[in-house]
């Protein structure tokens, strides 16, 4: 397939919902992925469109998949509490069985495999922690969907790592938050990427040992991008690249402001796309 085009999903909890929005205005402009990799909360809005096609009703039916997650309160914020819940291995009731209902009750059952997705091709990425390397589910059309998504999404504290087959997996943001590089070993010939990095991180005065530790992960997952952006350009991969920004200073784990971010991320895209004309042309 010359054109192959990839839409690339960074994680980012909460403010995936601004990639429902840019997904809308891609789709007003008429593009339409060959392959969906996503990584976290970009794993999920790749895996719905996935199972359900990139099209007008999908997306209608992505944006109501979001209210329905900030009803359900899926990463509740007392996560300090959750550590050490997860520390004594008591998990009646854990954000994963709940986390693990939603996809199932959205249609990602458990014997759904990556052969039986009948619009694009998908692959989410995961985190091997015994390796240091990215894992990339999908590759092997008899890999079963919901099991990808739930390492894909395995964040602590809500989601604890998994020990399985000599590996030790967890969200794939820690080592492929924009999985460029993972598209492009799939043979992307073209990409658009869509990043959900905050960068208030980056400029935030460290005011405690918390801001540490987001300013100490935000500066990796800076750099993390910069160089899948320069892989791309050095295998001259045309690449559309999306750093959906932000106005509400919201936790990763606060989904009760989606449809404030999709509207954001939808108005966003459209002024990226009406910038760079030239580019989306070279895209189609």
């Amino acid at each position: 397939m010359s054109r192959k085009l990839a839409f690339v999903l960074s994680g980012g909890g909460s403010r995936g919902a601004l990639q429902v929005g840019a997904l809308h205005a891609l789709y007003e402009t008429g593009l339409q992925p060959d392959l969906l990799v996503g990584t976290s909360i970009g794993a999920v809005n790749s895996t719905f469109l996935a199972l359900k096609g990139f099209s007008e009703s999908a997306l209608e039916g992505l944006d109501e998949a979001w209210r329905q997650v900030a009803e359900l309160d899926l990463l509740p914020a007392n996560y300090i509490r959750l550590t050490v819940r997860a520390m004594l291995r008591r998990s009646s009731n854990s954000p994963s069985h709940r986390i693990r209902g939603f996809f199932v009750s959205q249609g990602i059952t458990p014997e759904l495999r990556f052969g039986d997705l009948q619009h694009t091709r998908l692959v989410v990425i995961s985190s091997d922690l015994n390796s240091g390397q990215p894992v990339l589910h999908g590759e092997n059309p008899d890999d079963k969907v919901l099991d990808a998504l739930l390492l894909s999404t395995a964040l602590p504290p809500w989601v604890m790592p998994v020990k399985k087959q000599g590996r030790y997996l967890m969200d794939g943001g820690l080592l492929s938050n924009l999985p460029i590089e993972p598209a492009l070993k799939l043979g992307a010939k073209k990409i658009i990427a869509l990043d959900l990095m905050d960068r208030s991180e980056n400029s935030s005065d460290i005011s405690g040992f918390t801001s540490f530790l987001g300013k100490l992960y935000s500066s990796v997952e800076k750099r993390q991008v910069e160089l899948e952006l320069e892989l791309a350009t050095a295998r001259r991969v045309p690449t559309l690249y999306i750093p959906l920004a932000r106005q509400l200073h919201v936790p990763l784990w606060d989904f009760h402001h989606y449809q404030e971010l999709i509207i954001q991320g939808y108005e966003f895209t459209r002024q990226v796309l009406d910038e760079q004309r030239k580019l989306v042309k070279k895209l189609r």
